[in-house]
């Protein structure tokens, strides 16, 4: 380690193994001598260290001994994910405090960060060890938004001697938009001058190898390294964690679950909003007894990034694309310029805060993943002609400038909680997870697929239940 520690880099790596709630394996041991010395010195700069660690690997027990280690040498270390939900899953593995990208990286009104016009912050840390965990979830524009990852390396990287360590998994889903995930892939940093090196978890942990939900995703990952693919085969026999249920039986498995871990703990996964939004209704008439379009106690999943509800809420950075919310009180509702809305105040749990906002009806039960662009501009087009909005001489522009900051506009676009997305699920875990494989054809099982199924299958930590897999069942 650096001279002002008395630690060599040997006796720093024993520390991170003393600290681990078991003995590491050779992979573990490997990692960690490796960690050992990228977070030695602090005489180098632009260094990246990517680790790919795959489902019940042991990547966040060895990412929460070397956080405790490095703390206790007084070694700065800066924990980042790319959603709220993530931030709060990595904190707790990791006993530390961690933070969304967006809250650490940016600073800028809800306006200027709502029309990505938002500047990095201006970052003094220096001999810093920074940990973002789901790197692979981090994208590099290429879907139309800006570019995290490149913002996230400036920020790191302009002050000297920082390290930047990426935590991910190769065979999930990557960014929307994107074939692999960037922020995994060494070149990502060697076009822009980064020293790299990179370290992969394969070998389960001990704990981990009576897991049904371990052993079906550990075959997965590796079957997908075969040429030519196999059709996939999920083995339940012999696993405590894992079940098959069909159309008659997941009501009652829901409703169990729901007994037993709370709607908290469990969630159903599929494959496209349409099936989410059949899930999701289906479950709140059958199980929850719900009639009204919005309740008390109603869980949302947020469908987009809301940054102008958040400013009015003290270290509250963002809403993100993907967060739960609860429905804690309905104040009112309105329709306007063809749209209806509800006023509500909305308690986030990954976050643990109370904000008041407006928000869409109208997506609760959209097909699609979000309003489209054309229904959005028809809203600011109405909005901006509405004279209680502006007035009747102002110009385009600032009426434009207005929109930014409108809360018509800028409603948060919400869906049901009860069934999701594959891609709304990456960064987060229950305990129980219903994967829908129903209706899937022999010949769309290619690798997307083979990524969204083990992605699905990773969300479990306690129980996984199969809905209709059909000949996917050993």
């Amino acid at each position: 380690m650096p001279e002002k520690h008395p630690l060599t880099i040997g006796q720093f790596a024993g520390q991170v193994k003393d600290l681990l709630p078991y003995a590491p394996n050779r992979q573990q041991s490997m990692l960690i001598d490796a960690l050992a010395r990228f977070c030695a010195g602090y005489d180098e700069t632009g260094r990246v260290f990517i680790v790919n660690g795959y489902a019940g690997t042991g990547k966040t027990s060895v990412t929460g001994a070397l956080v405790k280690a490095l703390t206790a040498l007084g070694r700065p270390v800066v924990l980042m994910a790319p959603t709220g939900r993530a931030a709060k899953v990595f904190s707790g593995h990791a006993g530390h405090t961690a933070y969304t990208i967006h809250r650490k990286i940016y600073r800028g009104s809800a306006g200027e960060l709502a029309a990505d016009t938002a500047f990095l912050q201006h970052n003094e840390l220096s001999g810093a060890v920074y940990i973002v965990d789901e790197a692979s979830m981090i994208g590099n524009g290429s879907d139309g938004g800006g570019d995290l990852l490149s913002d996230l390396l400036e920020y790191v990287f302009t002050p000297d001697n920082n390290r930047l360590i990426l935590l991910g998994d190769v065979a999930q889903l990557p960014p929307v938009g994107s074939v692999e995930s960037p922020a995994m892939l060494p070149q990502s940093y060697k076009d822009r001058g980064l020293r790299v090196s990179r370290a992969t978890l394969t070998d389960t942990v001990r704990q981990g190898r009576e897991s049904g939900i371990l052993h079906n995703a550990t075959w997965l990952r590796r079957a997908m390294l075969m040429d030519p693919l196999p059709q996939p085969r999920l083995q339940t026999d012999g696993f405590d964690d894992m079940a098959v249920c069909d159309g008659n039986d997941v009501a009652d498995i829901v409703g169990d679950c729901y007994r037993r871990d709370g709607a908290s703990e469990t969630i159903v996964v599929t494959r496209s909003n349409r099936r989410a939004t059949a899930f999701n209704l289906g479950i709140r008439q059958r199980i929850l007894d719900l009639d009204e379009e919005l309740c008390k106690g109603e869980r949302l999943l947020v469908a987009k990034n809301n940054y102008m509800w958040s400013a009015k809420v003290k270290g509250l950075d963002f809403i993100a694309n993907g967060d739960v919310a609860e429905v804690r009180a309905i104040h009112a509702v309105e329709e306007r310029y063809g749209f209806r809305f509800a006023i509500v105040t909305l308690w986030l749990p990954d976050r643990d805060v109370e904000v008041r906002a407006r928000i869409f009806l109208d997506t609760l039960v959209d097909e699609n993943a979000s309003l489209g662009r054309e229904r959005m501009q028809a809203l600011a087009e109405a909005r901006m002609a509405d004279p209680e909005a502006n007035r009747p001489d102002d110009p385009r522009e600032r009426r434009l400038r207005r929109l930014r900051s409108d809360e018509y506009f800028n409603a948060l676009q919400v869906k049901y909680a009860y069934a999701v997305t594959c891609h709304k699920a990456q960064g987060a875990q229950w305990k129980n997870v219903i994967v829908d494989l129903g209706g899937i054809a022999p010949e769309a099982r290619g690798m997307d697929f083979y990524r969204w199924l083990y992605t699905a299958v990773s969300r479990a930590t306690a129980r996984l239940y199969l809905l209709n897999p059909g000949d996917m069942e050993e």
